[in-house]
């Protein structure tokens, strides 16, 4: 096929190439224009809701019909190939997941961002998705899961579809065609039909065993689905996604992966249309999309979600420090929590515990994100200006905030998957244990059991837990937990929070309820004023 958007193997103009996809975001009656900058018009309306003006970038998921179906190679193959011919791709993960979004940062050299609906809500996820993919070429959004596998079973609450049919992006959807051949049409048939108003726009389908089988399948399936078969990858047994085993991420970032990720890209190419692929991207309808203030100006009420937006006026010298801990051993963060943290007012300093670097002077908070703090349990339990660092921290109730890896950390020991312990910040009276067995997976809606620095009692905050290690507390005294949370599996006490400390498993997501980072910062703030007395 000849390709209409490219000349001499270069991209045309962005202006020739997505001509006519300039889209104006008004949702309501009222605006008034009050700022226009390239191609993004800023309209307010009395209200104080904002709708935006620019350029949608083109867009499409990559879903599976389950997990293993072939997603992943698909997205970082596409992601590649199109960077490679000059494109600025934006990845996106529908869901909570950590990895997938650190592969397409690699791949893509841009930071990718998590979309989930349930953690948010349906217009955090549309702006989000706005924000970031303005000024790129093209969106590429990973499914979670099969397309339509989520929180609930009875519906597309959590899952790629919802996100999908929420920013209006047309589906590819990958297909394990091995050992089928007529019955991969049945099984598209029935993806599209479960839910009409999804737009699953074309198949690639995964583990052909020869172009034969790769005609036959796509014959099949365009006969009887109506849609395009847009390419096939072959069976490859060299071109497996790692497992998510400890480490990974750190390998990613040595460029350890650059040759999987290059490979995927050649496969890719052996057998699918890309200029195909542009148009079905480019075929995505305009996106319409609403936006409210991010001031929480009555702390007692749980507020609508919102993206960051506006800052918080402070002047550069009293301006809050939190400092985040960002190092192969601490890198579980979503963008969006560090960005409503600085939308609240206070800058953010990372350092790295690895580097020995202790925590920073003018610190007024620490952030103390998930990751793999036991592949590196040695160095942090050798790194005494990191740990007493904490413990002054404690002493003098600046506001410290852990999850995860964090939380490990802040206990008396961490013990391998050897069985070799090492002594961590003693913060909280429990010994870590880290297990082969999967001690939690999913989706959690965290209540505070007591006031603190992030919530009130009862305010909840929405997010994600998954980890093998277990926090076994000391049997004398009552364990201060900081949340019940809610799961698949019913309601648990979990966390440690007690005086200027906040911790534990669950990854919260600051989307859910913006408060809580306007109530840490205001406490950073207030910590800050303190010590300056």
């Amino acid at each position: 096929m000849t390709s209409q958007y490219y000349e001499n193997d270069r991209p045309k103009s962005l202006q020739s190439i997505w001509d006519g996809l300039f889209v104006i975001f008004r949702t309501k009656a009222g605006f008034t224009m009050n700022t226009k900058s390239n191609k993004t018009t800023i309209l307010t309306n009395e209200a104080g809701t904002t709708a935006f003006d620019h350029q949608a970038a083109p867009r499409l998921i990559i879903a599976g019909t389950g997990s293993g179906a072939g997603k992943t190679t698909v997205t970082l193959g596409l992601m590649k190939a199109l960077a490679q011919r000059g494109l600025r791709v934006q990845g996106f993960k529908c869901g909570p997941d950590y990895i997938d979004p650190t592969y397409h940062t690699a791949v893509t050299g841009r930071a990718s961002r998590n979309l989930d609906a349930w953690m948010t809500s349906p217009d955090y996820v549309r702006e989000t998705f706005a924000r970031a993919s303005a000024g790129h070429d093209i969106s590429i959004i990973e499914g979670v899961m099969g397309l339509y596998d989520g929180k609930d079973p009875l519906s597309n609450t959590g899952s790629t579809a919802e996100i999908a049919m929420v920013t209006q992006t047309p589906v590819i959807l990958v297909v394990d065609v091995r050992s089928m051949a007529r019955s991969a049409a049945a099984i598209v048939l029935g993806f599209q039909q479960l839910e009409p108003e999804l737009h699953i726009a074309g198949v690639i389908v995964n583990r052909c065993g020869s172009a034969g089988h790769y005609t036959i399948v796509k014959k099949a399936i365009e006969q009887m689905c109506g849609i395009p078969v847009v390419g096939w990858l072959k069976r490859d047994e060299d071109m497996s996604i790692p497992e998510r085993h400890l480490g990974l991420v750190p390998a990613i970032e040595r460029g350890e992966l650059e040759p999987l990720f290059q490979r995927a890209a050649d496969v890719l190419l052996e057998g699918t249309d890309l200029d195909l692929l542009l148009e079905l991207a480019a075929s995505a309808p305009p996106l319409q999309l609403q936006t409210h203030r991010t001031a929480i100006e009555n702390d007692t009420e749980q507020p609508s979600q919102a993206t960051p937006q506006q800052k918080h006026n402070f002047t550069d010298t009293c301006q809050p420090v939190i400092a985040v801990a960002r190092d192969a051993a601490f890198n579980f963060y979503y963008p969006d929590n560090l960005e409503l943290l600085e939308a609240a007012g206070a800058r953010l300093q990372y350092f790295s515990p690895l580097a020995g670097e202790g925590i920073p002077a003018e610190a007024d908070s620490v952030y103390l994100g998930g990751g793999f703090p036991e592949e590196f349990a040695a160095v942090i339990a050798g790194n005494e200006n990191f740990l007493n660092g904490l413990r002054e921290a404690v002493r003098t109730g600046m506001p410290l905030f852990a999850e995860c890896g964090g939380y490990m950390v802040l206990g008396e020991t961490l013990t391998d998957r050897e069985g070799v312990t090492y002594t961590m910040a003693g913060i909280i009276p429990a010994q870590v244990q880290m297990q082969k067995k999967r001690a939690a997976l999913g989706y959690r809606e965290a209540s505070a059991v007591q006031d603190s620095f992030l919530l009130k009692q009862g305010e909840v905050l929405r997010g994600h837990e998954f980890h093998y290690s277990t926090m076994t507390y000391r049997e004398e005294g009552e364990i201060p937990y900081a949340y019940e949370t809610k799961g698949l599996r019913g309601l648990k006490q979990e966390g440690y929070a007690s005086g200027s400390v906040v911790a534990g498993y669950t990854h919260i997501h600051l989307g859910s309820y913006p408060a809580a980072a306007q109530r840490w910062v205001h406490h950073c703030n207030a910590y800050r004023q303190q010590r300056t007395l």
